[in-house]
């Protein structure tokens, strides 16, 4: 099973995502836009897992300790890529949020994991192999509390892509 850490958002948050995903849409000649069901933001991945890695996983979750904090979505970006570029929704600089990656990421490892060697860039995928004339642009403010942190199994459900909760855990 292929497995990563996540925080994910309420309905609300979602919709306001959707709209900015949806401006994009407007101004893109192609891409594989993210179903407004799936936005997340991913802390950790795992990538393929057995189940003895699954638990292994969810005892890392179940040790992790972390108060409430807000985080806010302030802008676009996108990560450019042959093809086509990775379209997002940034993360105003939080150092609750980076904090809560690095304590995870430093558990996961501990107990044999391998993550990826890339520095942690907080972001939210809107999109994949976009073909776009837009420019990254400033959005109106979505704040969210982050409550939980969740362990995510990604499985082909009739050829869509679906994200199942395996485990959370919430803030203390």
């Amino acid at each position: 099973m292929r497995l990563f850490f996540a925080i994910c958002f309420t309905d609300e948050i979602k919709t306001k995502l959707e709209t900015v995903s949806d401006a994009l849409y407007q101004q893109s000649r192609r891409g594989r836009f993210v179903p407004v069901e799936n936005l997340h933001l991913t802390l950790a991945f795992l990538g393929e897992c057995d189940e003895v890695h699954a638990t292994a996983a969810k005892a890392v979750l179940s040790s992790l300790e972390f108060m409430p904090f807000s985080i806010s979505f302030d802008q676009t970006g996108c990560f450019k890529r042959k093809g086509g570029d990775t379209w997002w929704a940034g993360i105003y600089e939080n150092p609750e949020l980076l904090k809560l990656q690095a304590e995870l990421s430093s558990r996961l490892i501990a107990v044999g994991f391998r993550l990826e060697d890339r520095a942690f860039t907080p972001h939210i995928t809107l999109a994949r192999d976009v073909k776009t004339g837009a420019k990254p642009w400033q959005i109106d403010s979505i704040d969210e509390t982050v409550c939980s942190v969740d362990l995510m199994k990604s499985e082909v459900i009739d050829g869509r892509i679906a994200y199942i909760k395996l485990a959370s855990r919430q803030s203390v």
